[in-house]
């Protein structure tokens, strides 16, 4: 520390602008800090009292709308329709499909009539409605989780945090109240009203709002249940031992904190109905902001001092200085990965010269060794997918199939003769010429086509739904995705219970990408087969007695080579609860490689 001391104060131009700070511009420092500081208290004080009025009214907002809500929540439960179709559970599934059709209605009715983002009613007992959970997209275990049993067991309104699962994202503050029968204690449901941020947001939204200023609604155990500065902190423990203390013993109060390094100027309000706490933190940069202008006159004021000291300066530092300021400048860039940079020519033959000549020389040979890189990383992708989507000549198994289904129909076996040209259409659309991308719609009839075959073959009808979005049939979509996890869940999840097993196939738009699930209601996959599929491992997880790398895995593989790991399968599946396998794909632009492929073997059919 000391040798870089005396190594700062050897160089010319140092020593002589430290004489200049020395008898000039320390009385300046001396007075803008004694301004600094009054200006500063001013501030705080007409702060805190605006804080502290806006805080009072927010609360009487807030106390207001929840109470509100608590009333309309209050004649949802007494309503007869409601208190009546809970009287007493399905005694049949007809009864509990009327009942899940009926309460729907009556909650779509309700929600109108209810300033919340979503309303649900779960009855009790939760095993009683299993067809009335599906249609909510809940399962019957949701009774097991901690903040459902604790509702079930408060007597009064609980208050949980939901995070990721509003709108974009965002969290949700959800109310809970379990209700009785009119006239019994009979536990009968409870109503569940999510909150999004929207509806707590608008009463904390002043007209005159500093930089940085945001308000948060902290609970009992100090979690940030409401973040004004979209929930950056929303779900957080709020770590200020100072404001718990205070907020235990007032009612209200200012106090300033440090967050992250940085001073905040602190009001807060408790509320009367819950142990709830409203805070407002205000950075002091935005509080002493307005006091700029008084920092502006004593910076004109040293300016004219330092005027004198340029003349001095001037030669080392656009002769020395600069040029290496201007190096780092380029440097750091590059370390940001700018390579495109333009390095002035420098005719010097001193340091500062070969500095830039030989900075240019690097970067040049960074760059050839960089576009080696990607073009040797493109080239092992490409060939990875050659290998994974290599297919056999398809006109030799065209040729015969067509033969063995013209000789079927000639001997009067019309259904060998179909079942073969549902096999030959679901080649045609598996290879499809080669080319790595077709459309949804091409293969959902892939996929049909194999259930064709699949009846046939098993002698027996198969339930497989399909439900797609008109405006995504024609997007271009990868070959081969959608027939290997149909196949799996034919094969390993409903085999052996055909008559209730249901394969479902739902296709949507969502933030620029479609969302494809393939569910069923059949055994679930194991835990076993999921390591292996995470760990990369070769497994026979597709069809039966397909070879390593077909179904699952190579599905999986297929969609991390091509568009990224964040496109890889999820799987949601358990023993005995079915599974969910969802697919997302991006919205490729039109004219994907592909689509002109997909349109010539339409034309020829």
């Amino acid at each position: 520390m000391i040798k870089a001391s005396l190594k700062l104060g050897s160089s010319f131009r140092n020593k002589m602008i430290l004489i200049f700070f020395a008898i000039t511009i320390v009385p300046f420092i001396l007075f803008a800090s004694y301004a600094y500081t009054k200006s500063v208290e001013g501030i705080q004080k007409a702060n805190e009292t605006f804080s502290m009025g806006y805080l009072e009214q927010a609360q009487k907002n807030v106390e207001a709308y929840l109470s509100q809500l608590n009333d309309q929540i209050n004649d949802l439960i007494g309503d007869k329709t409601l208190q009546t179709l809970l009287e007493r559970p399905p005694a049949s599934a007809q009864d509990e499909e009327a009942f899940a059709v009926n309460m729907l209605n009556l909650v779509y009715q309700k929600k109108k009539q209810i300033d919340a983002l979503q309303l649900r009613v779960y009855p009790l007992p939760l095993q009683a409605y299993p067809t009335y959970m599906r249609t909510l997209g809940e399962s019957t275990g949701i009774g097991a989780e901690a903040w459902f049993a604790g509702a079930r067991e408060s007597s009064v309104p609980t208050w949980h945090l939901s995070l990721h699962e509003g709108p974009g994202g965002s969290p949700l503050l959800v109310y809970v109240k379990t209700f009785t029968g009119l006239h019994d204690r009979v536990p009968r449901g409870l109503v569940v009203t999510d909150l999004a941020d929207s509806h707590l947001s608008r009463f904390f939204s002043p007209t005159k709002q500093l930089e940085g200023q945001k308000f948060l609604v902290i609970g009992e155990g100090g979690e940030v249940l409401f973040d004004s500065s979209r929930n950056e902190t929303t779900g957080q423990i709020f770590e200020s031992a100072k404001l718990a203390e205070q907020r235990s013993i007032h009612t209200e109060g200012e106090l300033r904190l440090s967050l992250h390094g940085k001073e905040n100027l602190a009001a807060f309000v408790n509320m009367e109905s819950l142990p709830w706490t409203i805070v407002s933190l205000t950075p002091m940069s935005a509080l002493t902001k307005p006091v700029e202008d008084l920092n502006r006159l004593l910076v004109f004021f040293l300016i004219a001092y330092l005027v004198c000291s340029v003349g001095v300066v001037a030669y080392i530092t656009l002769t020395f200085t600069q040029p290496v300021f201007q190096l780092v400048r380029l440097m750091r860039r590059l370390e940001e990965g700018d390579f495109k940079l333009a390095i002035p020519h420098q005719k010097r033959q001193d340091e500062i010269g070969w500095l830039y000549r030989g900075f240019s020389s690097i970067l040049r040979k960074i760059e050839g060794l960089i576009e080696q890189s990607t073009r040797a990383e493109r080239n092992k992708k490409e060939l990875e997918f050659q290998v994974l989507s290599h297919q056999i000549n398809p006109h030799f198994l065209y040729n015969t199939l067509e033969s063995i289904r013209w000789k079927a129909e000639n001997h009067g076996r019309s259904d060998i003769g179909e079942m073969v040209s549902a096999l030959g259409n679901l080649l045609r659309l598996s290879l499809n010429q080669g080319k790595d991308m077709t459309t949804v719609g091409r293969e959902v009839e892939q996929v049909k086509a194999f259930v064709q075959i699949e009846q046939a073959r098993i002698g027996q009808p198969l339930r497989v739904v399909y439900f797609f979005d008109e405006e995504m049939l024609a997007l271009p979509f990868m070959r081969l995705l959608l027939q290997p996890l149909v196949e799996n869940a034919i094969q390993h999840s409903i085999r052996g219970n055909f008559d209730k097993g249901k394969v479902l196939l739902s296709g949507h738009i969502e933030e620029g990408d479609m969302v494809i699930a393939i569910s069923d209601n059949g055994r679930g996959i194991p835990d076993s087969v999921l390591r292996q599929l995470d760990d990369g491992e070769d497994g026979a997880v597709g069809g039966e007695g397909k070879r390593p790398g077909v179904g699952l895995r190579n599905v999986n593989e297929r969609l991390k080579l091509y568009f990224g790991n964040d496109y890889k399968l999820r799987i949601d599946t358990g023993e005995g609860r079915g599974t969910k396998i969802t697919i997302r794909h991006p919205i490729l632009p039109a004219g994907e490689p592909g689509d002109e492929a997909a349109e010539g073997t339409e034309r020829r059919e």
